[in-house]
């Protein structure tokens, strides 16, 4: 695509939004409609949360796939696919007549989606020059984070009003509307390679990325020491190693690993996996905070943690437009040091602390957390060869949700083991205190972060010069 065809362009980047926001919206809007799904199919909330779980799980396995695919297959043709099959998952969910039917939609829903996703970063990394780079990775950011954030609100008023199959009916719609202007604006952007499909590399990234996701997904429900979470947790990390071994031995690797070699690519995902990991840490300790801490209802709890997360989605436009003007270095620094300041504030909460000061802790925390998201991907992705991007996108992706599963599980162990070792020293003070101690090793976490930021990234020329 010719770098003056900004009409083109922009269609193609509307397309891509608007497919984003209902692909991403059914990520967490079924957590609204789990007790009416239990009631409807008739079992138990155990089995019910797979509708979410089984939808996390089954994006983490097909992000590594997602790479060949993009390099393999040309982009429009792709792209429809990926529209294609989620609305075919739409509709196994919409006529299910059983719990297996619809999880079968909820996968094919998944796998729709991480095509959609990763299609769509590696388009506007591709089509957009290095100066607008970032803006446009920002805003696609905002949109494909604040449809999850506002998803479950939205799901409760749908079910309230015409049940929990209009939640589909509603995406249903606006993907379909997604396909047909796809089909008419979208060109073959991306350029192919002569990539071969290896059955191999691809059953041992569905046991590897599968069983990590799996098996850390598995620990805060049945606790690392079980067969539900060491067992997947094992054979994940066991066949990643091999998997590694063996796309490092190919010519054509069915993921090229090779990437991590690149300095600044490596710091990009590492940096990426810290930044999850305490995100999703501080995600799940908020509402635990809010409610067995301190003892108010989830609808508090909802209007406590609502403000952070609104922050993270409307920072991030205005990260990437930083980001193109100033580079990595600045922005990263001053949001690892935020997050830091924030987390700090957080380890001194106590049960006389009012409410107000944590939202506005959990506000400043948000903010860093959005202003650092984007801009790292789109930073870390640049930095590879183009016609690698793809393989950087999936990799860094796939790695980073893993270490938000990580997060989600470690924060809570940490606040209820120290809760349960100190009960007979704090008494009533004690679950806070494991609250205090988690979000002081997350402040740890932090502090690795900017670290990072300070001594491993240099300090480039901008893109934009005043």
């Amino acid at each position: 695509m010719e770098n003056n065809d900004t009409a083109k362009r922009m269609m193609i980047f509307i397309c891509l939004v608007v497919s984003g926001i209902a692909s991403s919206t059914l990520s967490t809007a079924m957590t609204t409609a789990l007790p009416n799904l239990v009631e409807y199919f008739e079992v138990s909330t155990s089995v019910g949360q797979w509708v979410t779980s089984g939808y996390s799980l089954a994006m983490g396995v097909v992000m590594p796939l997602t790479a060949f695919l993009i390099t393999r297959f040309p982009t429009r043709r792709l792209y429809l696919s990926g529209i294609g099959m989620f609305i075919i998952g739409l509709l196994f969910s919409i006529f299910s007549g059983n719990f297996a039917v619809m999880m079968i939609g909820r996968v094919l829903q998944a796998c729709g989606n991480g095509v959609l996703m990763s299609a769509a970063q590696v388009v506007i990394l591709s089509v957009y020059p290095a100066e607008k780079k970032g803006t446009m990775m920002g805003t696609y950011g905002l949109a494909t984070t604040a449809a999850p954030i506002v998803a479950p609100t939205i799901a409760g008023l749908l079910i309230d009003a015409f049940g929990w199959k209009s939640i589909f009916w509603g995406v249903l719609v606006i993907m379909s509307v997604s396909f047909v202007l796809s089909a008419f604006v979208f060109e073959n952007v991306l350029e192919l390679q002569d990539k071969k499909f290896d059955v191999i590399s691809f059953v041992e990234s569905i046991l590897a990325f599968g069983g990590i996701t799996l098996g850390i997904g598995n620990i805060t429900s049945y606790g690392l020491v079980s067969m539900e979470a060491g067992v997947p947790l094992v054979i994940g990390i066991v066949v990643c190693v091999f998997f590694v071994v063996r796309q490092c031995s190919l010519e054509k690797p069915f993921l090229d690993m090779t990437i991590l070699t690149n300095r600044d690519y490596a710091v990009s995902v590492i940096s990426s996996m810290v930044l999850y990991l305490v995100m999703m840490g501080s995600s799940v300790m908020m509402p635990l905070y809010v409610q067995s801490v301190m003892g108010y209802s989830a609808v508090v709890s909802g209007l406590v943690t609502l403000p952070g997360s609104l922050a993270t989605t409307l920072v991030s436009p205005f990260a990437g437009r930083f980001y193109d003007k100033m580079g990595i270095k600045k922005i990263f620094v001053a949001g690892a040091a935020v997050l830091f300041i924030s987390n700090v504030g957080m380890v001194f909460l106590s049960l006389s602390t009012p409410l107000w000061v944590a939202a506005v802790l959990n506000v400043v925390r948000n903010v860093s957390i959005g202003s650092l998201m984007m801009p790292l991907l789109t930073w870390g992705t640049t930095k590879v060869e183009f016609k690698k991007v793809a393989d950087a996108s999936s990799l860094l992706t796939s790695f980073r949700t893993i270490a938000g599963s990580i997060g989600s599980a470690l924060f809570v162990g940490i606040m209820t083991l120290v809760s349960q070792s100190s009960a007979a020293a704090y008494g009533d003070r004690a679950l806070i205190h494991g609250m205090n101690v988690a979000f002081l090793w997350m402040a740890a976490g932090a502090l690795i972060l900017l670290g990072i930021s300070i001594f491993a990234v240099k300090n480039e020329k901008p893109f934009i010069q005043h």
